[in-house]
């Protein structure tokens, strides 16, 4: 059923947590889109906002595809992010103490290649084991790599950084120059309000599409999988892993595509990072990021695609919309420093009344085909129908 062929439909159809999920949606974008018209928010601004919603749906995607389908716990969020931020940044920027000068394409396969063999370095040791020790050997492979880059200045540039990271579309044709080539605009949506459209906003735009484009592969490769029999192999596997075994599945070997897959999308998500904003340095490692995508995924429902993109939107929203807190003269504390305690207030209120998270991912498991061609219930029952014909 269509949302613009039939929206009363729509609507009626969906869960009283989809119905909520929705309006929170449509009701914080036109707050958006508010500010926008008005002045308040820069068009760049918010074009950023977008594409770093967009940057936690992938990490969202990664974990959910880890901890989601499988079970696996893993604490190196950032770990996997850094290796695709810092991957393409050392084979691209023109600072690199390595390569540079490369093409960001080049770039991003090398970033991926990395992520993906680090993954079979950190999970052929662990996942034979229980869960709890891949827990301690994520968490410390976080810090590791953040410890080397940190201090392997002579391939890093250490705390310094990688600064001239190119554009995505660097060596393109039309797509490298066209910000440059786009004209400036000078946009009055409303009486006393100016939108000016320059090379920035021309460029955050292309930096929209391609992170849009990212988590939509994402989001289709991870749906389908998840309905696939190799998904329902892996909720298997979470919810008794014994018996994944005994059906002669080999757990060892799916448990390791499902880490691998899940952080090859994390480092994409670096990737994105990188480009999006020119510059890298140790400090975007910080474990705070592993833990911004572990609520966005408990938020949205483990296992629950839709739900990792929500979640990763929520997070990014209490991340930057504090920062407008302080504006309103009647708050009289500085809110932006507790935007952790309002996570974790969040996170309590959910434990306590939605555990199961605001998406959880029943409906996500059902083929639309499969409902739309199911038979209509019967009017009566199987004795019903019997007696019906016997006093025939």
């Amino acid at each position: 059923m269509s949302a613009l062929s039939d929206p009363k439909g729509y609507w009626a159809d969906l869960t009283r947590s989809e119905q909520g999920v929705l309006a929170f949606i449509v009701g914080f974008a036109g707050l958006l889109l508010v500010g926008l018209l008005t002045g308040a928010l820069a068009p760049t601004y918010f074009l950023y906002l977008v594409g770093l919603a967009g940057m936690y749906a992938l990490l969202s995607f990664g974990l959910n595809s880890q901890w989601g389908f499988t079970g696996l716990i893993n604490f190196s969020v950032a770990a996997f992010f850094g290796v695709g931020a810092y991957g393409t940044a050392l084979m691209s920027a023109s600072s690199s103490p390595i390569a540079g000068d490369v093409l960001p394409i080049v770039g991003l396969v090398v970033a991926l290649g990395v992520a993906a063999l680090l993954a079979l370095a950190i999970g052929i040791p662990t996942l034979r084991l229980r869960a709890d020790y891949l827990a301690i050997a994520s968490l410390g492979l976080a810090e590791v790599v953040r410890l080397v880059v940190l201090n392997e200045r002579q391939f890093t540039n250490g705390s310094a950084g990688v600064r001239g990271i190119p554009p995505f579309f660097e060596g393109v044709p039309v797509l490298a120059t066209l910000p440059e080539t786009m004209p400036g605009l000078a946009v009055r949506p409303l009486p006393g309000t100016t939108l000016v459209l320059e090379t920035p906003f021309w460029s955050a735009l292309l930096n929209v599409a391609i992170v849009l484009g990212f988590v939509g592969i994402s989001y289709a490769v991870l749906r389908r999988a998840h309905r696939s029999p190799w998904g329902r192999v892996l909720r298997t596997i979470r919810s008794d892993e014994d018996l994944a075994r005994a059906l002669g599945k080999n757990t060892y070997g799916f448990k390791m595509q499902s880490f691998v897959l899940g952080s090859i999308i994390m480092a994409l998500a670096g990737v994105f990072y990188a480009h999006l904003n020119l510059f890298v340095s140790p400090g975007d490692l910080d474990p705070v990021t592993t833990f911004y995508v572990w609520v966005a995924v408990i938020l949205g429902g483990s296992g629950s695609n839709r739900g990792a993109l929500f979640g990763g939107f929520v997070i990014v929203s209490i991340r930057e919309g504090t920062r407008f807190l302080n504006e309103f003269a009647w708050i009289p504390i500085d809110v932006a420093p507790l935007r952790l305690l309002l996570i974790g207030v969040l996170i309590v209120v959910l434990m306590r009344y939605r555990p199961q998270g605001v998406l959880p991912p029943q409906r996500e498991l059902i083929w639309p085909k499969v409902v739309d061609e199911a038979p209509n219930r019967p009017d009566s029952g199987v004795r019903e129908a019997k007696a019906g014909g016997d006093d025939d």
